[in-house]
C-alpha cells in the first residue's frame, strides 16, 4: 500500500510539473536582425544570371531582326 501511495504521488507530481508553462523570455527589446545590408552575396549570386541574360537580349534581338530582314528581302 505504501508503494502504491508513493507511485501515485510521484505520478501526480510529474503530471503537475509537466503542465506548467515555462516563463517566456523577456521582450523588452526586439531581436536584432542577423542579416545586414552588406551581406548581399546570395542576392548577387541570384541576380548575376539575370543580368547576363538581359545583356545578351539586345544581341539576340538584333540577330533576329537581321534574319527577318533577309527573309523579307528573299521573299520579294
Amino acid at each position: 500500500m505504501n508503494m502504491l501511495l508513493r507511485a501515485t504521488c510521484l505520478t501526480v507530481l510529474g503530471l503537475g510539473l509537466s503542465a506548467c508553462k515555462p516563463e517566456p523570455p523577456p521582450t523588452d527589446e526586439p531581436p536584432k536582425p542577423q542579416a545586414t545590408a552588406e551581406a548581399t552575396e546570395l542576392r548577387d549570386a541570384m541576380q548575376a544570371p539575370i543580368d547576363k541574360a538581359n545583356a545578351v537580349e539586345d544581341t539576340v534581338q538584333e540577330a533576329a531582326d537581321k534574319q527577318q530582314a533577309e527573309i523579307d528581302a528573299a521573299a520579294n
